[in-house]
């Protein structure tokens, strides 16, 4: 999808430009409203030509909880105006990536079998960040078919620790 991507790059860099003063603050709306747009229903809504512009705007701000700033109020609109709320998941992503780039950290999603309590994830967060040596932005998936242990996905690396691993590790080596 090189498409979508080059499509979002230059939103992408344009929100993280006009939100430069407070990336933490933009990036909470970004992914609230990334959650939203991302929803396929919402997508065919918004393909819908009887459905104009601004309805698909009042659907998307009345379904999202909290109040929008002015600039993402001016930005979903500029995105709904301009056809492009199909690239709001890759924009969302490329402008995490921009604002963990500044800040020299990753986004790591931990997939567990089983929930994590919040003493036993910051322990795991401050093991992380020793073997990737990095600072990391940690969320926890549930994954029930792990079985058990974790599976840790950071960019491009991934580290898998799962029953599941070992069990397809252990069937691999028999089989051969």
């Amino acid at each position: 999808m090189a498409e979508l991507a080059t499509i979002a790059r230059p939103y992408a860099e344009a929100l993280f430009k006009a939100t430069a003063a407070d990336l933490n603050a933009a990036a909470q709306w970004v992914d609230g409203l990334q959650a939203i747009a991302g929803d396929p229903q919402v997508l065919q809504l918004a393909d819908n030509p009887n459905v104009t512009n601004a309805q698909v705007f009042e659907l998307i701000t009345a379904v999202n909880q909290a109040a929008l700033p002015a600039l993402a109020q001016n930005f979903l609109r500029t995105l709904i105006d301009n056809g492009r709320l199909s690239a709001f998941t890759e924009i969302a992503k490329q402008f995490r990536a921009l604002k963990n780039a500044q800040s020299g950290s990753s986004d790591a999603v931990v997939y567990s079998a089983f929930a994590i309590d919040g003493a036993a994830l910051d322990d795991l967060a401050l093991t992380l960040e020793k073997r990737f040596a990095r600072k990391l932005n940690v969320s926890v998936e549930l994954l029930p078919e792990l079985i058990g242990g974790i599976r840790v996905v950071v960019g491009d690396e991934v580290l898998d620790t799962s029953v599941k691993a070992r069990l397809e590790q252990m069937k691999t080596a028999l089989m051969a």
